[in-house]
């Protein structure tokens, strides 16, 4: 994944389409919000010359997960195609995981999933519910993933570019979040991973982390003679 932090607005549209795609629960405890993506808030300046920049940030879905290393049930993972997953009915909720993640985007479930009852009818039948006492996070929405792999199979084909993409990518208004295949040297995300704005989240932690942003462009006001 490519977030291009120039075009991104910060308006969240990713974060609640993370939370319908993926039936995250509502907390009733105080301090114990699950979401699976988040926005981080830098505001830099002091008033009026006051500048506000956002940084999405899913799971990493690191190539060297910390997370994975330490989960002594194996409940987190990482597969063959380099997503970091989580087996629910494995996890015993010792939260090892979440405090080896740099990146704090690992949620333990501290109470029994629950939604308002208007919410009920448009939870997403190909998720499961996390019962209480697990840890979750973002898995780049790979129930999509499967849908798509069977389409595919189906109709007797491999699997294209663009069959698949999690549901904040598709959600953004501002087009600024890419999906695709980093191992494919003709994908757009491959091409935009060289550009000379790609940075990675704590990259010095050898982590390898898989979602790199671009960097904001520096606008300056041209000089008036």
């Amino acid at each position: 994944m490519v977030i291009d932090l120039d075009k991104c607005t910060g308006c969240q549209t990713c974060v609640y389409a993370c939370k319908a795609e993926n039936n995250i629960p509502v907390s009733k405890i105080p301090d114990r919000t699950i979401s699976w993506m988040d926005l981080l808030t830098i505001v830099e300046g002091e008033y009026p010359d006051v500048k506000a920049r956002f940084i999405p940030r899913p799971c990493m879905q690191c190539d060297h997960p910390p997370c994975t290393k330490v989960c002594p049930v194996g409940a987190t993972y990482r597969n063959d195609e380099g997503l970091v997953g989580q087996i629910y009915s494995r996890c015993i909720g010792c939260r090892y995981c979440t405090a080896a993640c740099p990146y704090t985007v690992k949620y333990f479930n501290f109470s029994d999933p629950s939604w308002p009852a208007e919410m009920l009818a448009s939870l997403n039948p190909d998720v499961p519910r996390r019962p209480k006492g697990v840890v979750e996070k973002c898995t780049f929405c790979h129930h999509r993933l499967q849908k798509a792999r069977e389409q595919a199979r189906a109709e007797g084909r491999e699997l294209r570019p663009g069959d698949y993409v999690p549901a904040c990518v598709q959600s953004c208004p501002a087009d600024a979040m890419y999906f695709g295949d980093l191992d494919d040297p003709h994908s757009t995300v491959t091409q935009l991973a060289r550009s000379s704005r790609a940075f990675r989240l704590l990259e010095e932690l050898g982590t390898e982390p898989k979602v790199i942003y671009l960097s904001e462009v520096e606008w300056r006001e041209p000089h008036r003679s």
